[in-house]
């Protein structure tokens, strides 16, 4: 019992140690958003010296030691928290006197940089395992031996001090621009979202979601698509996503009939839209500004169309399926009255509007994250039921420090690669390789690049799978004549698009486990639910009006007839539309939809024609057999 008692004050000590450390990383991204950011150097270091920090105190050496962690491997955990500490703090403390010599590295210098590379490596392959790693350390055998390659895949002689100096001593490689959006634009997200969640804003989206679609046909699917929707814009992370409103919206999903596999899929692929859904986009939408070097509404702005496309044909596939199979909704005693919902929980809404407003009228990202947490903090105070104490803040605090881990080491290693690229010039070579091997051909290109994306995402989260990604494949395309911005957005949606495609489709996985369904039946009906958004980077590619490039006629034009499209192809995939589809009606209704998809004069009539031939075909067969039709809701 004593032994006992005293590993349970030893945890609990960690685990106040654990709460004071993210709380001081939380007061330190806060005053540097409001007051502004430290050199380059000094806020990354100071940034990833918290992260590095947290990681070896939170998670263990190895998994298999679970709820019994060895004292001796805690210690050691401890030791290599103040070795990562001191590599940073070096740094920080010494930027000054490093200009002042001309980047010029002391021995001092190497020994720190080399412990704090392998010392990241370990922090990443703790946190989320051995993928990023090995790619990691691939780029830095690369980086020594590619000298030794023959031929375009070789390059000049770099030994470790040319090595260490540019990943240590500069901002083009661990410190670069990934590292950099994590340490001030992504952290102050990720604390919005935590603080929205702390103050019931979560809850309050199902609650929401439930009155306002919950008694439609198949409603608790439709609950899931708007649930999982608004959440997923401020969390950012598909799993977490899942596992968070799925527990609410599967098991009713079931309950009225639908399959547990398709319950699972629809919950998994409403989560995933959610990270390609403005206003927050997760990390994303940050990253891709700060590399693009365009303003944070440019992205947003690119987002809406493709993510009103997603979500429109998610809501008309549930659709069909429901009539399909003649669901019916909750009964409207299950459901919470609508008025006193949105009165009990409605002010909580305040801030993701107060967000939106503050970047159109031009704030910063970063002041704009911080004004939108300060204002859930005032507005949950409007109701009893929703106040957040101090108590409260200082936990969503926390959640936000150690909510960012992930994100944080993902991009220190997404740096250490860029740097590996840039500086061994596999960057300007890779262009070239991939226009060969494709022969010059655009598609081909945009598939290889694809498969690059949905694979990196199956190991990595949405984030490093689309730095890497883009750093090697973006320039492909741009030198093929895509433009920039419609590049990096094609990358980013298959990088989303991974958590739902087997082999390894772990929001799919998370849906299946609360489901009670197999795995990979629920990733392929997630793959089927979420075709359109397989389908519509290829076409924002090719016209990039989808993507709010081109005249407001132009844009509305591509809008309507993409919005008709994904209606067709929803019916095509379903067998739904007016009544049941045959094989030949759903092959014509897929190729109306790819056709209207399509920005094009004649490509919208040949769709058009098709949608509503099938259609009045449909309903004239019915009333000739007589038939009820049931009435959609």
């Amino acid at each position: 019992m004593e032994v006992t008692n005293d590993t349970e004050e030893r945890t609990s000590a960690v685990a106040q140690m654990v709460r004071i450390i993210a709380i001081a990383m939380a007061v330190f991204q806060i005053y540097t958003a409001q007051f502004g950011l430290f050199s380059a150097l000094v806020q990354r270091s100071i940034h990833l010296a918290f992260a590095c920090t947290l990681v070896f105190l939170i998670f263990p050496l190895s998994k298999r030691y679970g709820a019994v962690y060895p004292w001796r491997l805690r210690v050691i955990d401890w030791g290599l928290a103040v070795v990562a500490i001191v590599t940073l703090a070096h740094l920080a403390l010494t930027y000054k006197s490093l200009a002042m010599r001309g980047g010029e590295a002391s021995t001092a210098d190497l020994w720190m940089g080399g412990i704090l590379l392998l010392l990241v490596l370990e922090c990443t392959r703790r946190l989320m395992g051995w993928a990023l790693p090995i790619i990691t350390l691939i780029a830095i055998v690369y980086t020594f031996l590619g000298d030794k390659i023959p031929g375009m895949w070789g390059h000049f002689p770099i030994d470790h001090e040319q090595f260490i100096s540019y990943q240590y001593l500069t901002t083009e490689g661990l410190f670069g621009i990934p590292l950099g959006v994590s340490a001030s634009f992504i952290f102050v997200f990720i604390m919005f979202g935590a603080f929205l969640v702390s103050s019931g804003t979560g809850e309050f989206f199902i609650r929401f979601s439930n009155a306002l679609a919950g008694d439609f046909r198949g409603g608790p699917a439709k609950v899931a698509v708007v649930s999982s929707g608004f959440f997923g814009t401020i969390s950012g992370s598909a799993v977490a996503n899942v596992v968070s409103t799925g527990s609410f919206t599967i098991p009713l999903m079931k309950k009225i009939g639908y399959r547990p596999v398709f319950a699972g899929a629809v919950e998994s692929v409403s989560s995933t839209g959610g990270q390609f859904m403005p206003p927050v986009m997760g990390a994303g939408a940050f990253i891709m500004a700060d590399m693009l070097g365009v303003g944070y509404l440019e992205v947003v702005k690119a987002a809406i169309l493709p993510g009103i496309l997603y979500f429109l044909a998610l809501f008309w596939m549930i659709h069909m399926e429901a009539l399909k199979l003649g669901l019916r909704g909750l009964s409207k005693k299950e459901l919470p009255p609508i008025r006193a919902t949105v009165k009990a929980g409605g002010h909580l809404m305040i801030p993701a509007f107060l967000l939106i407003g503050f970047l159109i009228l031009g704030y910063s990202p970063m002041k704009a994250g911080l004004w939108a947490i300060v204002s859930v903090w005032l507005v949950s105070a409007i109701r009893k039921a929703t106040r957040m104490d101090f108590r409260a803040v200082l936990e969503a605090m926390e959640k936000g420090a150690t909510g960012c881990l992930e994100v944080a080491l993902a991009c220190a290693c997404a740096g250490i690669v860029i740097g590996c690229v840039t500086q061994t010039g596999l960057g300007l070579k890779f262009s070239g390789l991939i226009i060969s091997a494709a022969g010059g051909n655009l598609i081909l290109s945009l598939v290889f690049v694809m498969i690059a994306s949905l694979i990196l995402g199956m190991g990595l989260t949405t984030s490093a799978a689309y730095i890497l990604t883009v750093i090697l494949g973006g320039p492909v395309l741009i030198e093929l004549g895509v433009n920039p911005l419609a590049a990096h957005m094609f990358v980013f949606y298959y990088a989303c698009l991974s958590t739902v495609t087997p082999p390894v489709a772990l929001a799919s996985f998370a849906g299946a486990a609360i489901a009670g369904s197999k795995p990979f039946a629920t990733g392929f009906e997630s793959m089927r639910l979420a075709a359109v958004a397989y389908l519509v980077p290829f076409f924002f590619v090719f016209s990039p009006e989808l993507i709010w490039k081109g005249s407001l006629g132009a844009i509305g034009l591509a809008a309507f007839s993409a919005t008709i499209g994904t209606i067709a192809l929803g019916s095509g995939l379903m067998g739904y539309l007016a009544d049941r589809c045959n094989w030949v009606f759903r092959l014509l209704l897929l190729a109306a939809g790819l056709a209207l998809i399509q920005p094009g004069v004649w490509t919208d009539i040949f769709g058009v024609a098709v949608l509503g031939g099938i259609t009045l075909y449909q309903r004239w067969s019915s009333r000739r057999a007589g038939a009820p039709r049931i009435a959609a809701t």
